[in-house]
């Protein structure tokens, strides 16, 4: 009986043991990032926004209630929609984004806008002869593991070795399908200058950015790089990449305002006022880059995940001449079909008179051009 007892209580460390090296092992998982700490820590504490230990949006949540959850593990499991595609989505491929043509990405002038949507909510932007991207994820999984995780419907049309040198970056917040590890440090070792909200440097630090290569703003904060104007503006959603860090980085939209042309990237959010204030102060804009999808039900998810027919009404509240459509088509995150969110947001243009831009994956977008529309999505079948 003495013997069993010593297996038993070896058994049990051993299972405390390895718990507790589990633990440890994922809290320090490279891909989490880094923690806020020392005169990042002090700017962020300063920040208006930062409040009780932890940043806030301009409205308050609505509670969590127990129905919801009941309701997100009803649908997580028995859920009947079609959140996948039943076959390949078309893209565009790209080899190089230099070949396209002789004058796209070649004797850039300030006087061109063209964007190309990469999936989901990385885009790529060339405006005031500078190379941008937005959000950009090349990694098969937005996950914190390479070889698990929500898994891309369809390969990026071009290949991070393909891309041209990318003068910037703008980040909006550290979510796995926003921040991705891989491709930022892919990028900080061809000099891409990094702009991200409060916070948010502390991943790139512990992912071996260069500081001088990170750019950290407070909402209505902004810098330039050559003659565009870079602003961070305010955006209604949440952050958290480890177990610990839930709202310890700000999350934001960004506006990038050029001598002729205007852009706006909604990050992800809710709809509030702060669309308005946007495009009251900073608009009009040549092409607003919209969130639509991910959305799910109870008003909880919707404050701080806008559906299709709010983003097509702040797409009106920042001035927004036409909109791209982003956050929807690469990633199964939410309960509801793949292409509901195109469908609702093309209705929902429709109804409020917004120019709409829908192209494949990689197809390039020349705002000042007319519109093509290119209902793609319902030859996925």
């Amino acid at each position: 009986m003495h013997l069993k007892n010593r297996k038993l209580t070896w058994t049990i460390v051993s299972l405390i043991l390895i718990i507790v090296s589990s633990a440890v092992l994922l809290i320090n998982w490279t891909s989490f990032g880094g923690t806020v700490s020392g005169d990042r820590l002090k700017k962020v504490k300063a920040s208006p926004h930062f409040i009780d230990g932890k940043f806030a949006n301009t409205l308050p949540h609505p509670p969590l209630e127990l129905g919801d959850v009941w309701g997100y593990l009803i649908e997580q499991f028995f859920g009947d929609q079609v959140r996948s595609p039943p076959s390949a989505i078309p893209v565009s491929s790209i080899s190089s984004i230099s070949s396209i043509s002789p004058t796209i990405l070649q004797n850039l002038s300030p006087s061109e806008l063209r964007a190309i949507w990469l999936g989901h909510s990385s885009v790529y932007v060339e405006i005031e002869g500078l190379r941008l991207l937005v959000d950009p994820v090349f990694s098969t999984h937005a996950s914190p593991f390479s070889s698990f995780g929500p898994k891309r419907f369809h390969a990026p049309p071009i290949a991070l070795i393909d891309l041209p040198h990318i003068d910037a970056v703008l980040i909006s917040h550290d979510h796995y399908d926003h921040l991705d590890m891989p491709t930022v440090q892919y990028l900080s070792s061809k000099g891409t200058h990094f702009f991200v909200p409060l916070g948010v440097g502390s991943h790139l630090d512990k992912w071996g950015i260069p500081k001088h290569q990170i750019t950290e703003l407070d909402w209505w904060e902004s810098s330039t790089i050559k003659d565009l104007l870079i602003v961070c503006t305010p955006a209604q959603h949440y952050s958290s990449r480890g177990f610990f860090d839930y709202k310890k980085s700000l999350w934001s939209s960004w506006v990038l305002k050029g001598t002729e042309y205007r852009v706006f990237y909604s990050g992800d959010t809710g709809y509030s006022d702060h669309f308005k204030q946007i495009g009251d102060q900073l608009g009009p804009f040549d092409l607003g880059i919209m969130r639509i999808g991910q959305y799910g039900p109870g008003a909880s998810w919707i404050y701080s995940n806008m559906d299709p027919e709010d983003a097509v009404k702040a797409n009106r509240a920042v001035q927004a001449v036409r909109m791209l459509p982003v956050h929807w088509g690469t990633f199964n995150l939410a309960f509801h079909n793949w292409d509901d969110p195109i469908k609702r947001a093309v209705k929902a243009a429709h109804e409020q008179d917004v120019k709409l831009v829908t192209p494949r994956v990689g197809e390039i977008i020349i705002p000042n051009e007319p519109l093509n529309p290119d209902r793609w999505w319902e030859e996925v079948r």
